[in-house]
């Protein structure tokens, strides 16, 4: 279930964050006599913490900004792939309503087909939405991230590997889950724009929404609040699975692959990093799949009774395989991704000397 906005990107994942906001951690005054500086105080200075704030705090804005334009690259780079994986994931939604005249035959066919039918412009349906959603994300994340690793603040080395893994899970799971509630309806928009198709001429071939706002309109007029929030509770199940395999993995198979001269390797890393989000985002799919398909019911007059009816009915008339339609296409979309991010911290390097946000959110 590999959704940016719910999941870290795999350049995301293997980058080191001590790397960020670094500087006056743990300021000390000096005091300067006929021979030597001599180390005064290691409490910290009102004035240095002070100076501490205003730089951490402007290191966020810088940040925050450019991983908003790194996120705007990374994200419109892999806007028609992931398109491409809504409508396969989503295809027999749309043809219950009428969206959709028949099946796609794999992702070259949904490609074709769109670009046929809609432009190639088409692609890029729903994509604004997806680059608006990260500033809201970041900012929240940031707001909420100390606040709840103080809560299960665990340490391998004092608390042992498996309560640090659960505080990890669980305040991970928990800002994940805080930060899905506010962003959960700016995503919903986004699918209904990406799988809003026009290969049919139900209702004389036009859309069924003409832009963000719109599906906001629309959807509170027919469904109320509670439509633009049909499917969180497996989009929460699937925050917190996905967390859950991706911390086990990765803390398992680092130590038994990246040992020696593949240790320092950026290949080696980065392959790993997208190994383990590959198969952590697999295991976790078919709860974004199920989450999408109660979102596409969302003003259609015959809707899932709650998460555990839409598992059953999609796999009661369609088969299990149903539930990862689309996974293929999700995969091409994360090492689409990770290639422009990798490539886009290089021109960062090159240009200002240093790496900002990742665009992952």
């Amino acid at each position: 279930m590999a959704n940016e906005s719910q999941y870290p990107s795999t350049f995301h994942n293997i980058q080191n964050p001590s790397s960020k906001n670094g500087g006056y951690r743990n300021p000390v005054l000096y005091s300067t006599n006929s021979t030597s500086l001599a180390l005064m105080s290691r409490v910290p200075s009102p004035i240095f913490v002070a100076a501490a704030s205003e730089k951490s705090q402007k290191n966020f804005w810088v940040d925050f900004l450019m991983g908003g334009v790194s996120a705007a690259v990374s994200k419109t780079a892999a806007a028609p792939i992931e398109r491409v994986k809504l409508m396969i994931q989503n295809q027999d939604e749309m043809i219950k309503s009428g969206r959709l005249s028949k099946p796609y035959n794999g992702i070259t066919d949904c490609f074709a087909r769109t670009i046929r039918d809609e432009g190639i412009i088409s692609l890029y349906r729903g994509n604004t939405a997806n680059v608006i959603r990260y500033f809201p994300t970041q900012a929240l994340n940031f707001a909420f991230k100390d606040y709840f690793k103080s809560l299960f603040n665990y340490r391998v080395e004092r608390d042992g590997y498996w309560k640090w893994f659960a505080g990890n899970l669980a305040s991970g799971g928990a800002a994940g889950a805080t930060s899905q509630f506010f962003v959960y309806s700016i995503d919903y928009a986004r699918t209904r724009l990406a799988n809003d198709a026009k290969s049919t001429k139900a209702g004389g071939g036009e859309r069924q929404f003409n832009g963000l706002i719109d599906v906001y309109k629309k959807t509170y007029k027919t469904d109320g609040i509670a439509g633009l929030y049909r499917g969180f509770t497996p989009s929460l199940i699937g925050i917190i699975a996905y967390r859950g395999l991706y911390f086990g993995l990765y803390d398992s198979l680092k130590p038994v692959v990246l040992i020696g001269a593949m240790q320092d390797s950026f290949l080696a890393s980065f392959a790993l990093g997208w190994g383990v989000t590959v198969g952590a985002s697999l295991s976790s799919y078919p709860f974004d799949t199920v989450r999408r398909r109660m979102m596409m019911t969302s003003g259609e007059a015959v809707k899932y009774k709650s998460s555990y009816d839409a598992f059953q009915q999609i796999i009661k008339k369609e088969g299990a395989k149903s539930l990862y339609k689309g996974a293929g296409a999700n995969i091409l979309r994360a090492v689409a991704g990770a290639g422009v991010l990798a490539g886009y911290d290089k021109l960062q390097l090159i240009m200002f000397g240093k790496k900002y946000g990742s665009g992952s959110g």
